[in-house]
C-alpha cells in the first residue's frame, strides 16, 4: 500500500485522518500493540499522530467524511453526505417522534 497516497479527513467527536486498506497490513503502534487489518479496514490517524486499524463496519458506522476544502478562504470543510441504504421513510418518522 502506498503510504503517501491521499488521506481523507473524517469526523466524529474528534477529527481523524483515515485511508481504507487495499491489502493486508500489520504493524506495532506507538503503545507497543500489534495492529492488523485486511482490505476494506481503515488505517486511522488521530490528531496526536497515533495510528491504529479499525474494522470497516465499525469505522463506517462511526465516522462521517468531510469534503475537501476547495479554496484557501474556506475555514471548515463541509460534511459529505452519504445515503443510508437501510433507512426507509418509516425510520425517519420514528426517529423524529
Amino acid at each position: 500500500m502506498d503510504l503517501e497516497s491521499q488521506w481523507t479527513v473524517y469526523r466524529t467527536r474528534f477529527l481523524v485522518r483515515a485511508r481504507q486498506l487495499t491489502e493486508p497490513m500489520v504493524f506495532t503502534d506507538a503503545l507497543g500493540r500489534e495492529q492488523s487489518g485486511r482490505p476494506g479496514d481503515y488505517l486511522v490517524e488521530s490528531s496526536g499522530g497515533i495510528k491504529r486499524i479499525t474494522s470497516q463496519a465499525l469505522f463506517e458506522d462511526i465516522y462521517v467524511p468531510l469534503a475537501p476544502m476547495q479554496h484557501q478562504s474556506e475555514k471548515v470543510p463541509a460534511v459529505l453526505t452519504r445515503p443510508l441504504p437501510h433507512a426507509v421513510p418509516e425510520d425517519r418518522v420514528r426517529a423524529s417522534a
